[in-house]
């Protein structure tokens, strides 16, 4: 089965709901029972003791006033030293619980969130941009980290507490404990008002932090057009109103959270008021002790810490909230993708493929006017052709279809036999490798980059892939050769040997057809001459696709086809073309004269 992005799928990833953000976590703490339940004992536990000292300062109290010996005194000091001690103990192994499951949680939800991402239709992450895909795997992951180590356990232990706390003053009196839980409405209703309106604000906040990573992304990696077209001032004040953007709702939030702190203060001072009035009642009417009537207010005000806490942190608890709804949501990014075809394909080795192109048409979503216009062609198995023709004409919207990337509207591709429409993207890629002129070297020893596209590839398949690209010489001469690390941290290759290590990619994959879109554009004249030698050597007997940036690359192929305005209006050779006058006599023309 092929997953297909849905014409109707919305432009940003999804965001789960809190119902559904809470089965995942309650599934993930079932799935390791042992330490769920270790922290919720350690947790119950310190809570526990931390209010059992103020229980016996009532008995302290009493006994003082009914004189006590001082062997009973000691005793009850001695109990209060041991359960603040064993308090200490058990809430700092309760920090390091929470700790731990926070930690394997999201292990979990990071590697699950990023797994997710990288199995998606690359039409699908094409349409909601790199800010939000980045934003979900890099700031949320971020936020909700800060969450985990500080936050999540600060509220969960506080929330904790105050349950403990507040069945400890039930035990005392419960009267008293009736007295203190008239503020729970008051805080009620300060949760009521403030829970349905915080979520969407974070929310709309992480998504506002998307937008603005998604303005600089977009003008970092178009800097070149940019400036061509001089656009530096509209992307500059886009990127300027979307901080402002962030910036406005950063104060509302900061605002907001204001206003629930202040509702927060007025339900304790209605608690603590309550208390003394009803302690003072209880104490005329001989209906309670000094020492109950004490530590009735001490127990009440020993909510005031937790409360506390978990209102300073509960800001940032919700702002993992909302990243938790964001990461689960990339979680369920396959509900939003509907199932066709057969996954199974497996090319025959060392046999090239046709590539047949038929009345091919494509629109991008939200677009009226297709980019491509029933576009035919075909390349012979084992032959090439070149694509030319103006920006915007649609080449590299060619060149993605060809390679697997997106479905047309009508007509077909076919690699083969095989309808390109009928397969999913891994069984493309056994098809068609596709190379773009954003190659990256992953961070780490350079054999494993080169084993990304072949994992299993001996030491020698990876030089002798190197050889055939021309890179066995500079790899040989790095400190430790193919154990080098490169990329951050590592050595550092140009433009150069980038392209050259991502050849060897190509090479490795074996893939019976190639789709090559401007990718030796990024290299020096001297580069690229050597990298256009590297390009003939790793598509030799494999049917190949260029999108020409230069045109010498187009002499290199078989047949030309020329693109305008999404259609295909001349097709041959070079010599054809040139003889014949057209459009490609005239860019051949040009550029000749430039160079």
């Amino acid at each position: 089965m092929t997953l297909v992005a849905r014409a109707d799928a919305p432009s940003t990833l999804r965001t789960a709901t809190g119902g559904e953000a809470t089965r995942w976590l309650l599934a993930h703490c079932r799935a390791v029972p042992w330490l769920t339940a270790a922290t919720l004992l350690t947790t119950v536990a310190g809570a526990a003791l931390q209010v059992l000292p103020v229980l016996l300062l009532g008995q302290v109290v009493d006994g003082v006033v009914d004189g006590g010996s001082r062997t009973v005194l000691v005793r009850v000091g001695a109990l209060m030293v041991a359960a603040v001690l064993l308090g200490a103990a058990a809430t700092a192994a309760s920090t390091y619980l929470i700790g731990r499951l926070g930690a394997d949680l999201l292990a979990t939800l990071r590697e699950g969130a990023v797994r997710a991402v990288l199995g998606m239709p690359s039409t699908r992450l094409e349409q909601v941009g790199r800010g939000d895909v980045l934003s979900r795997v890099g700031d949320d992951v971020a936020v909700l980290s800060r969450g985990i180590r500080s936050a999540i356990p600060t509220v969960f232990s506080a929330g904790v507490l105050v349950a403990i706390a507040t069945v400890g003053m039930f035990g005392l009196d419960w009267r008293l404990g009736l007295a203190g839980a008239g503020a729970l409405p008051a805080y009620a209703l300060a949760l009521r008002w403030y829970l349905p309106r915080s979520a969407p604000l974070y929310r709309k906040q992480r998504a506002a932090q998307a937008d603005r990573a998604q303005a600089l992304i977009s003008g970092l990696n178009g800097i070149d057009t940019v400036r061509a077209y001089r656009l530096e001032g509209a992307f500059r004040e886009k990127v300027t109103t979307e901080s402002w953007r962030v910036r406005d709702l950063g104060v509302e939030v900061f605002r907001f959270f204001g206003r629930f702190v202040g509702r927060e203060n007025r339900a304790e001072f209605i608690g603590l008021v309550l208390i003394l009035l009803v302690g003072y009642a209880l104490l005329e009417g001989d209906a309670a002790t000094l020492g109950e009537v004490a530590a009735a207010p001490l127990m009440f005000h020993r909510l005031f810490t937790p409360l506390g806490a978990i209102m300073f942190t509960f800001d940032e608890a919700q702002k993992s909230g909302a990243s938790l709804t964001r990461l689960v949501g990339v979680l369920g990014e396959d509900a939003e993708e509907r199932l066709v075809g057969d996954p199974e394909v497996t090319p025959a080795q060392n046999v090239p493929y046709q590539v047949t192109v038929e009345g091919l048409t494509y629109r991008y979503p939200g677009s009226e006017a297709p980019v491509l216009r029933e576009v035919s062609l075909t390349i012979p198995a084992g032959g090439s052709l070149a694509l030319v023709g103006a920006t915007g004409a649609g080449k590299s919207t060619l060149a993605a279809l060809i390679a697997g990337i997106g479905t047309p509207q009508s007509g077909s591709v076919r690699i083969g036999t095989t309808d390109l429409a009928e397969v999913d993207e891994a069984g493309a890629r056994a098809l068609v490798s596709i190379l773009t002129q954003e190659t990256h070297v992953f961070s780490g020893p350079l054999a494993d980059d080169l084993r990304l596209s072949a994992p299993g590839a001996s030491e020698a398949e990876l030089m002798d892939a190197l050889r055939t690209v021309g890179a066995a010489d500079w790899v040989a001469a790095l400190p430790e050769g193919l154990r080098t690390a490169v990329g951050e941290g590592g050595e550092r290759l140009d433009v150069t040997k980038v392209a050259q290590v991502a050849l060897a990619r190509l090479v490795l994959a074996r893939s019976p057809v190639v789709v090559l879109d401007e990718s030796t554009a990024e290299a020096g004249s001297e580069g690229a001459a050597e990298l256009e030698r590297a390009v003939l050597a790793a598509c030799a007997g494999r049917t190949t696709l260029f999108v020409a940036h230069r045109l010498t690359q187009a002499m290199a192929a078989d047949r030309i086809a020329v693109l305008d305005a999404g259609r295909v209006v001349e097709q041959g050779s070079h010599q054809e073309l040139v003889a014949l006058g057209g459009r490609y006599a005239r860019l051949w023309r040009a550029w000749r004269e430039g160079s």
